[in-house]
């Protein structure tokens, strides 16, 4: 049976330190449909894999300089996340040889002299599990994701804020280095749904939470829908400084956006209040109270007129991380 049309473009590296060798399972297996490269050691196969990243590797065991099994053990290392099968050929048949060809990472051996009919069925084999399991971890990747998205606004969710805020808070009372809060809410939003519809307000979040997630650059930093109109943006090693730079750039982002708001109190247009604080987390202090300190300076946002940023200052000015 050949090679499925998805099969066919599978990439076999052989490696084997004989030039027959090598020929006759090119020949076998490109007439079964596969694309071929070829290595004449380890080292050389090392290369070739970093290169090809082929979809499985027929390896012989015994080669001078480095044999099949050191060999295995570097692929191994270099394809932590891909997987890539081994397939061991040797003419070592011995329990011990065995042993160790599945105790560096071979996935399943053949014997020489070669077994065409068993060679076939199990590159076949390996292949197929190969790729059933990438896309079993692609998946599960994706079912994380959406596990911790809102499906509405695509930013984190209050359950990803809560798990990643506890993992930083943790991870900088260690390190003692400050963590910034900041807590947003649209102004007037019950008005606005009132006005134009739940559907009208829901792309109104989602542009939102987008201009938001646009204004926040590096990668350990999070922005989440923390409540109905709330997000919240978690600022890693940020200062009070650093912590308001992004708030008054979160701020002027919603009012660039200019979303008409006709019943909004304080603007034409659709605008956010921002409160926050920054604190280097100490073992005798509290996660929560972090959060509710930046909720009283939301609340003071709205309290002084809204469309604005107030901080809570949990942190000594005079220390600058960012």
């Amino acid at each position: 049976m050949k090679a499925t049309a998805q099969e066919s473009q599978c990439l076999v590296l052989i490696v084997d330190d004989e030039p027959f060798i090598r020929l006759i399972l090119r020949h076998f297996l490109e007439r079964e449909g596969y694309q071929i490269a070829e290595a004449q050691n380890g080292i050389e196969a090392i290369s070739v894999f970093n290169q090809l990243h082929p979809d499985i590797v027929l390896l012989d065991a015994i080669m001078p300089d480095m044999d099949g099994f050191e060999c295995c053990t570097q692929l191994e290392l270099l394809d932590c996340n891909k997987h890539t099968p081994v397939l061991m050929i040797t003419g070592l048949e011995d329990q011990e040889s065995v042993d160790r060809a599945f105790a560096v990472g071979a996935m399943d051996f053949v014997t020489k002299p070669i077994h065409w009919p068993v060679l076939r069925q199990r590159v076949k084999r390996l292949i197929q599990q190969s790729q059933l399991q990438q896309k079993l971890e692609a998946m599960n990747l994706e079912l994380q994701r959406l596990v911790t998205i809102d499906g509405l606004t695509q930013v984190a969710n209050r359950r990803r804020f809560e798990e990643y805020f506890y993992q930083e808070w943790q991870r900088l009372k260690r390190e003692q280095r400050p963590l910034s809060l900041i807590l947003c809410d649209v102004d007037f939003f019950k008005l606005y749904n009132d006005t134009y519809g739940h559907r009208v307000g829901d792309r109104c979040l989602q542009k939102i939470a987008q201009a938001i997630k646009d204004m926040i650059k590096r990668p350990g930093d999070l922005v989440a829908r923390y409540g109905g109109e709330e997000f919240a943006v978690i600022l890693p090693n940020t200062d009070t400084e650093g912590a308001v730079h992004v708030a008054e750039k979160i701020c002027h982002a919603v009012r660039t956006l200019a979303i008409p708001h006709q019943n909004s109190q304080v603007s034409p247009h659709v605008t956010i209040s921002v409160g926050f604080t920054t604190e280097i987390p100490q073992p005798d202090s509290d996660l929560e109270e972090m959060i509710a300190a930046a909720d009283r300076a939301l609340y003071q946002a709205k309290a002084a007129g809204r469309d604005r940023f107030v901080q809570n200052i949990l942190l000594p000015e005079s220390t600058n991380f960012r």
